[in-house]
């Protein structure tokens, strides 16, 4: 049954929330079975919490709601590729995929940088599809950074 729920049009609705607050504008939505379980967007500044990352954020409420330490049957769709901290907590939480947007060759941390699902000391790498909407996801950054300017 189609329902019509987008998730990665979802984490892009959220990603413009993000900008609007003068955030960084990434947005993260968590599906299992192809039903919201969660979602949000950064929100650190707002929060003065340097760890309240989008994947994060959707990453804690999704565990609230389902009343584990596990997210083993969930897929995750994001904007930007995530950090080192976002993937540390994808490996740990046995996230299923990982869907994401626009790659961070200077944050991100899985296909850049420390490349966190290839490391020997990573006990679960989920299954990883980048580039979901790339250039949406890279021009709603550089738009949002050249206003910065």
């Amino acid at each position: 049954m189609n329902t019509g729920f987008k998730p990665m049009e979802m984490a892009f609705a959220l990603a413009e929330q993000a900008a609007l607050a003068g955030e960084v504008p990434v947005g993260a939505v968590i599906v299992r079975d192809g039903a919201l379980v969660a979602a949000d967007r950064n929100r650190m500044r707002a929060s003065g919490d340097p760890t309240a990352h989008a994947e994060m954020l959707a990453i804690r409420a999704a565990l609230a709601k389902i009343g584990s330490g596990r997210l083993a049957q969930c897929d995750l769709y994001v904007t930007l590729e995530p950090c080192t901290m976002c993937a540390g907590a994808i490996a740990h939480t046995r996230l299923r995929r990982v869907y994401y947007g626009a790659e961070d060759p200077k944050g991100g941390a899985i296909d850049n940088g420390v490349r966190f699902f290839s490391q020997p000391t990573c006990h679960h790498a989920p299954e990883v599809v980048g580039g979901i909407a790339e250039e949406k996801a890279a021009q709603m950054l550089r738009k949002f950074f050249a206003e910065r300017r």
